[in-house]
């Protein structure tokens, strides 16, 4: 596993332990999203018997929503972090049986796996699911064109893949407050946190990848922070805090932020604190006949 990925993993499991689900109201949303995709593709009587992957599980909240969704899908769900696994099983296996109907359900069906599904992938079976779907993962790929080439692989002839992503508007304030506090310091700015692609980006690598009929809806979502330094604290709470910027001879971090975090205040306030852009992604796209 590269530096990078046990970088990711590690951050995800120290998040595992409460503070994931805490922050993780746009992660809900969008997961709400990939659900109303699916059910805008499939009747009831499509998803009976769905063998479904789910990439990226998290602490389980899609999963859950799928499995009480239909009850007779057979679910794979995976996730880089060992922690996370642990909690989504919990969960899902603990909601289950609370649900409606739970005497009809097959809950060995579900299957958890902690693995990085860039490394899982090229290995897995052709033809072994109906319906792909993954929620706020995708911009963690480091070859997202080979993963989507392994996904359409495994998909099934009209096979769905769903996935939630961010669009490079995504903290849009945060990397202006930073580049003009580089500028301050006389510094060509640099790059704080994940660089997202775009919808043309993810729909040409979708296109390469052999899928079809792809679909996309992008939408703006607008959160409030108190302050700018509460916004990256909630951040690196879920364990999503990451960063491109190679550090700099003469320029402390210390007065990096502080600069940053006087100018996103100057310019971003908002009433009752300060804004954060989210730009969401859906994608759905088919594999042909």
């Amino acid at each position: 596993m590269s530096n990078r990925k046990h970088t990711i993993r590690s951050r995800f499991n120290r998040s595992a332990a409460g503070s994931y689900d805490i922050h993780d109201r746009v992660q809900r949303m969008m997961a709400d999203r990939v659900i109303q995709s699916i059910q805008r593709s499939k009747n009831e009587g499509d998803t009976e018997q769905l063998d479904i992957l789910e990439i990226g599980c998290g602490t389980g909240g899609l999963t859950e929503i799928l499995c009480n969704e239909w009850s007779w899908l057979s679910m794979t769900a995976l996730d880089i972090a060992p922690a996370m696994i642990e909690v989504a099983e919990q969960r899902v296996l603990s909601s289950i049986k609370n649900h409606v109907g739970y005497s009809n359900r097959q809950p060995n069906r579900l299957r958890f796996h902690h693995a990085d599904v860039e490394m899982w992938a090229s290995d897995a079976r052709n033809g072994s699911f109906d319906l792909i779907v993954s929620n706020a993962c995708f911009q963690w790929l480091s070859n997202p064109g080979q993963t989507l080439c392994h996904l359409r692989r495994m998909l099934r002839a009209g096979g769905l893949l769903v996935f939630t992503t961010f669009g490079p508007d995504t903290f849009y304030e945060l990397h202006k407050a930073f580049d003009e506090a580089y500028r301050i310091s006389g510094i060509e700015p640099q790059r704080h946190g994940l660089s997202f692609q775009s919808t043309g980006q993810w729909e040409n690598l979708l296109e390469e990848a052999g899928f079809s009929d792809i679909q996309y809806e992008c939408s703006i979502h607008n959160e409030k922070h108190s302050t700018a330094r509460d916004f990256l604290l909630s951040v690196k709470a879920m364990g999503a805090s990451t960063s491109e910027a190679a550090t700099i001879c003469g320029l402390s971090s210390r007065r990096l932020f502080a600069n940053m975090y006087k100018e996103y205040e100057a310019r971003f306030s908002i009433e009752g604190g300060v804004a954060a852009t989210y730009d969401l992604l859906l994608f759905q796209a088919c594999a042909s006949q």
